[in-house]
């Protein structure tokens, strides 16, 4: 699929068509104001200030789609999605949840979503990764002086080490169990603390 950035609104309907069916208006309505946001985002910034996006406003019983086109097209957008019902909501200091919890939803949602993608980007190199520290520990390669690198001894070794390298990637040792000291992790940054906290967003404007 082309990136996102790139996609016309027939594009993006036809990606809606494989979820919704019916609802052509809306979500035509929808992809051309998707489309017309990248637009504004690509204009330097002295025309893009005189450019305000639209909204959007979908009315209709329940069951028609409304929800889901919102969803869908939140996905497609790489944006995150939250679902408001109204009636939960209240004036600050009020019995229910105030407004700003939906910003802290949003912003809990964002790290999310940025965490899946940076957890893609680097599974790669972390399962390469996880293999070394695996062959290291079953077959630790043994300390030789500059003048015992041609010793029969590593070249054995190396050897050992190349074949259950291949052996765990086929999965031939799956059912093996080993035990392999990990280092602590580093405490996770203050903010998902405070964005996760049911307090109200005045603690973490005094945080800072």
């Amino acid at each position: 699929m082309k990136n996102r950035q790139e996609l016309l609104p027939r594009e993006i309907v036809a990606q809606l068509d494989k979820y919704i069916i019916g609802q052509d208006q809306a979500k035509k309505a929808v992809a051309i104001a998707l489309r017309n946001r990248v637009r504004r985002q690509k204009l330097p910034k002295e025309l893009a200030e005189d450019i305000t996006p639209k909204n959007i406003i979908m009315i209709g019983p329940t069951g028609v789609g409304k929800t889901e086109i919102a969803r869908r097209l939140a996905r497609l957008a790489g944006a995150p999605f939250v679902k408001v019902e109204a009636s939960k909501f209240t004036e600050v200091g009020y019995v229910g949840r105030d407004v700003e919890s939906m910003v802290r939803d949003l912003v809990r949602n964002s790290l999310q979503m940025v965490k899946e993608q940076q957890t893609k980007s680097v599974m790669k190199k972390a399962r390469a990764k996880a293999v070394d520290r695996v062959v290291d520990h079953l077959f630790p390669l043994p300390k030789l002086s500059p003048d015992d690198e041609n010793n029969d001894h590593l070249a054995r070794i190396t050897a050992r080490r190349e074949n259950a390298r291949k052996e765990i990637l086929a999965g031939g040792m799956d059912d093996r169990k080993i035990l392999i000291e990990i280092a602590p992790q580093p405490k996770m940054p203050f903010l998902m603390d405070v964005m996760t906290d049911p307090s109200n967003m005045e603690d973490f404007a005094a945080s800072l």
